[in-house]
C-alpha cells in the first residue's frame, strides 16, 4: 500500500511508513472525562501562565512549552538502541557508521541541526513540525482517506433508545452541548501528568471540511455563527437541519421531529451517492470535483452547504450487530451515505446501534475521543435533559441539498464505488473482544496497563510468525503548542530477549518474568521520551526536510536500514472509553497489521486489520498470548492475609 505520499518526501521510505502511520488514531493516555476538571494556576510549575482573556479552554496556549528538538547525540543512541534488535551485526555495524558520520564535528547533521535550532527559535512557528507535518503526512498524501486515513468508534448499545430517530436525536442534542462548549471557548482543557495540555485543534472539530485540490488538500473553517446547521444523510440524500431557530437551539423532540422528516422524504428512493466521489484518491476526487461544480452552478452551493454543516448524521439503512459488522459499518460503510471528508459524522443504523467516524487531517484521536465520551456519559448518565419538551410550530423543513447529476458526473460516482470495493475488499479485519481479563487485574501484576498489552501484540507476531519486526505505537505530544504526536518504538532489545524466552520451552517462568519486567521499563521509558518529544522519527524527519535541492542525501538516510526500521509490520494506537464496544482503522503497509486496542476494567479488545495476512490468525494469537501472560504473572501476586 506504500502509494505515493508528500511530493518532496516520496523518494524516502521511511517517511512513506511515518506519514502512512500518523493517520491512525493517536493513543488516549489522558482520561478525558476524568482529567478535564478545573485546576488552579497554583498548581501548576513555573512557567504556565493563566490568560483568562482568552477564555477557559485556550487560557494556558500561549504559555505552553515549544516542542523541543533533541541535540543529536540523543536522537543518535536512541536510534542505534531501537536498530539492536532488529539487524545483523553486520548490518547494525553500516548503520553505526553511517550515523557517527551524520553526527561528526564536520558531519552533514551539524548544519541541518543547526537550521532545525533556528526554526524552534523563530517565534513565526509555534511548532517546528507542525505546518511540516499537516502538509507531509495529511494533506499532501493522495491515497483514498477512506480507509487508509479515518478512523471509527463503535458506540455501546443504548437499551433505552432502540428506535433509531431518537438515537440520533439524543446524540445530536449532546453534541450540540459540547460544540456550545468549544465555540464559547469554555471547554476546559484537558491535562496530562496533571499540566494542561494543548487545545488548538479543537477549532477543526465543527463547521469544517478537508477540501481535495492539487498538489495538495486544505482544510476550510467556518463561521459557526453564521451555519448553524446539521447534514443528515439517508439513502445519498444529504439534507440541511438547522439546529437553532430565532436564537434558540433545538431541542431533543424537535431534533427528533426533523430526523423523522428525513426519513420520511428520503424513503422512496437511493439518490446518486455523490458522497462516494470523497472516497476517491485525492487527485481523482479533485478532478471529479471539478466536474460536480461545472456541471451545473447551483451545485457549489450544494457543497458548501455540505462543507459549512457543524457536523453530520449518517441514517444508514443497515443493521450491523456483531462486533466485526460494526466495525466494518463505521470504518467504511459501503461508500455511500458519507461524507468521508467532514471530520466529525455519527452514523445510526436502523437497528438503532451507532458508531463515529472520523477525518484525521487536522485533528488527531484525543478530541475526537473526549467527544465521543461527552456525549455518551450525558445520554447514558441523564447528565441532559432528553425529555419531551413541546416543539414548536414554526420549525422550517428539512431542506434537501440537492446536486445536478449529468453523465459525467454520473460516471465519476460509479467509477468512485468500483474504486472503494476494491480497496475494501483487499482488507480482513478481525475483532478480538478478550473477557479474560484487563487493567483490573494487569494493575495487581504492578505493571502499566498500556505497556503490558503492547507485549501481548509483540508475544502474538513472534508466535505467528517467529520473529518480532518494527513496531509503531503512536505517542501523544499535546503537552506542547500545536503537538500532534511522535513515534514509540516498542520493538526492544529486552522485549525481543522476553519473546523468545516466552517461546522457549526451555526456560524457566522466573527468567520469564525479570525479562518481562525489564521489557515493560523499556518500552515505558521509550514512550515517555517519546511523549517528551525526544523520539527518534519526528526529528529525522525534520532533519532531512531541510536538505536543499541537490544537496548530498546523508548516508543514514540512504541506509536500508533506516527504510526497514520504520516499516510498521505492526501499527498500534490505545484507546480506551467504557462506552465504546470497538474503534480501529487501517494497516499502514501491504505486509503489516494496524492493531488498534482498548483496555477496559475487566476486557481488552483488539481491532484488527491487514491485507489478507491472516488477522484471524493474530486474533487467536492475540488471544493466546493473553492467557500465557496471565498464567505467567498470577503467580507472582501476593497472597491474600488471612483473616484471623
Amino acid at each position: 500500500m506504500l502509494s505515493s505520499i508528500a511530493r518532496t518526501e516520496a523518494r524516502s521510505p521511511l517517511l512513506r511508513n511515518i506519514f502512512k502511520q500518523t493517520r491512525t488514531a493517536a493513543p488516549l493516555r489522558i482520561s478525558p472525562m476524568a482529567q478535564a476538571s478545573r485546576r488552579s494556576n497554583s498548581s501548576l510549575p513555573a512557567g504556565y501562565v493563566e490568560d483568562k482573556s482568552k477564555g477557559p479552554m485556550l487560557r494556558f496556549q500561549e504559555s505552553l512549552p515549544r516542542l523541543p528538538v533533541p541535540t543529536l547525540e540523543e536522537t543518535a543512541s536512541r536510534y542505534l538502541k531501537s536498530l539492536r534488535p532488529l539487524l545483523s551485526s553486520t548490518e547494525l555495524e553500516a548503520s553505526t557508521k553511517a550515523v557517527e558520520e551524520f553526527i561528526a564535528p564536520n558531519g552533514p547533521g551539524r548544519k541541518l541541526q543547526e537550521k532545525l535550532v533556528a526554526r524552534r527559535e523563530d517565534p513565526k512557528h509555534k511548532n517546528w513540525i507542525y505546518e511540516w507535518w499537516n502538509d507531509a503526512a495529511y494533506l499532501s498524501y493522495r491515497d483514498p482517506v477512506v480507509p487508509y486515513v479515518s478512523y471509527f468508534y463503535s458506540h455501546r448499545d443504548d437499551r433505552r433508545r432502540r428506535d433509531p430517530a431518537k438515537r440520533a436525536a439524543a446524540i445530536a442534542t449532546a453534541t450540540l452541548a459540547f460544540k456550545q462548549q468549544v465555540d464559547s471557548g469554555t471547554l476546559e482543557p484537558e491535562y496530562m501528568k496533571k499540566l494542561p495540555i494543548c487545545m488548538d485543534s479543537y477549532k477543526w472539530m465543527f463547521n469544517c471540511s478537508r477540501v481535495a485540490a492539487k498538489p495538495a488538500d486544505f482544510p476550510v473553517k467556518f463561521d459557526p455563527s453564521q451555519n448553524k446547521h446539521i447534514l443528515v444523510i439517508r439513502k445519498n440524500q444529504f439534507f440541511k437541519v438547522l439546529h437553532e431557530v430565532d436564537g434558540k437551539q433545538l431541542n431533543t423532540s424537535e431534533l427528533e421531529q426533523a430526523i423523522r422528516r428525513v426519513y420520511e422524504l428520503a424513503a422512496t428512493e437511493r439518490a446518486p451517492a455523490i458522497g462516494a466521489l470523497t472516497s476517491e484518491n485525492r487527485d481523482i476526487w479533485t478532478d471529479a470535483r471539478a466536474t460536480l461544480l461545472s456541471a451545473d452552478p447551483t451545485n457549489a452551493k450544494s457543497l458548501e452547504a455540505i462543507e459549512s454543516a457543524s457536523f453530520v448524521i449518517c441514517l444508514d439503512d443497515a443493521a450491523p450487530v456483531t462486533l466485526e459488522e460494526r466495525a466494518h459499518a463505521y470504518w467504511h460503510g459501503d461508500g455511500q451515505n458519507r461524507w468521508y471528508d467532514k471530520p466529525l459524522q455519527f452514523i445510526i443504523n436502523d437497528n438503532g446501534t451507532s458508531g463515529f467516524m472520523g477525518e484525521h487531517s487536522m485533528m488527531d484521536g484525543t478530541p475526537t475521543h473526549r467527544l465521543n465520551d461527552f456525549v455518551n456519559d450525558v445520554i447514558f448518565n441523564n447528565k441532559i435533559d432528553l425529555s419531551d419538551p413541546p416543539v414548536r410550530s414554526n420549525l422550517p423543513e428539512p431542506q434537501a441539498v440537492k446536486f445536478t447529476v449529468t453523465k459525467e458526473v454520473q460516471a465519476e460516482v460509479d467509477r468512485a464505488l468500483q474504486d472503494f470495493a476494491s480497496v475494501i475488499g483487499q482488507h480482513e479485519l478481525a475483532v478480538q473482544a478478550y473477557q479474560g481479563y484487563g487493567k483490573g487485574l494487569i494493575k495487581k501484576f504492578r505493571c502499566s496497563p498500556d505497556a503490558y498489552t503492547q507485549m501481548i501484540i509483540q508475544l502474538a507476531y513472534k508466535k505467528m510468525y517467529g520473529k518480532n519486526r518494527p513496531t509503531y505505537e503512536s505517542a501523544a505530544t499535546r503537552r506542547f503548542q500545536q503537538g500532534r504526536t511522535e513515534t514509540c518504538r516498542s520493538v526492544s532489545e529486552a522485549s525481543v530477549a522476553w519473546c523468545n524466552a516466552m517461546t522457549d520451552a526451555s526456560a524457566d517462568d522466573k527468567t520469564r518474568v525479570e525479562l518481562f519486567r525489564k521489557a515493560v521499563d523499556s518500552h515505558l521509558e521509550y514512550i515517555s521520551a517519546a511523549s517528551d518529544g525526544k523520539g527518534v522519527d519526528r526529528h529525522l524527519f525534520g532533519l532531512k526536510r531541510l536538505i536543499e535541492p541537490g544537496q548530498e542525501v546523508p548516508a543514514l538516510y540512504k541506509d536500508p536500514a533506516y527504510a526497514y526500521s520504520s516499516s510498521w509490520y505492526l501499527s498500534t494506537s490505545q484507546l480506551s472509553s467504557e462506552f465504546f464496544n470497538g474503534y480501529g482503522w487501517s494497516q499502514v503497509i501491504d505486509g503489516g497489521f494496524g492493531i488498534a486496542y482498548m483496555i477496559n476494567e475487566n476486557s481488552i479488545n483488539f481491532n484488527i486489520v491487514s491485507k489478507g495476512l491472516g488477522s484471524q490468525r493474530m486474533s487467536f494469537y492475540l488471544n493466546e498470548a493473553a492467557g500465557e501472560m496471565r498464567d505467567l504473572l498470577i503467580p507472582t501476586l501476593e497472597a491474600p492475609k488471612s483473616k484471623l
